[in-house]
C-alpha cells in the first residue's frame, strides 16, 4: 500500500483512516464567500472536496469574497452614473427604493459572474 508521507493514519478495525485536521481561518467568511462555499458543496462536490483536502478552499472563498465586494462597489457606481438617484432630502422613500433596486441588480450580476459559475 502506497501512502503519502504528508499524512498520518490511524488503524480503525481493518481500515487505515487518514488523520485530517482543518485549519481554522483567521477571518470569518462574509456573505459571498459563504454563498460560494454552499454552491460548491451542493453543485460541485468533487471540486469542493478536492479544494477542502488540498487546503485551497478557504483562500479561494476569501478571494471570491473580496472580488465580489469590489465588483459590487464598482457596479453600484456604474449603475448610479447611468441611473441617478432622486434627491434624498426631498424624497427619501423614492431614494431608498431606487438604491435598493440598483443594489439588487448589482448583486444579481455579481452572483451570476462570481458565485454561481
Amino acid at each position: 500500500m502506497n501512502m503519502s508521507s504528508n499524512l498520518s493514519y490511524t488503524q480503525t478495525g481493518d481500515y487505515l483512516l487518514p488523520n485530517l485536521t482543518l485549519h481554522q481561518p483567521k477571518n470569518p467568511l462574509g456573505k459571498y464567500g459563504r454563498l460560494r462555499r454552499t454552491y460548491l458543496k451542493d453543485h460541485r462536490p468533487v471540486l469542493y472536496n478536492t479544494m477542502l483536502l488540498n487546503g485551497s478552499l478557504y483562500p479561494h472563498l476569501m478571494e471570491v469574497e473580496q472580488t465580489a465586494e469590489s465588483r459590487m462597489q464598482q457596479t453600484m457606481k456604474q449603475l448610479l452614473n447611468q441611473n441617478p438617484a432622486p434627491d434624498k432630502e426631498q424624497n427619501q422613500m423614492a431614494w431608498v427604493q431606487h438604491m435598493n433596486s440598483l443594489k439588487a441588480l448589482a448583486e444579481e450580476l455579481v452572483l451570476t459572474e462570481l458565485i454561481y459559475s
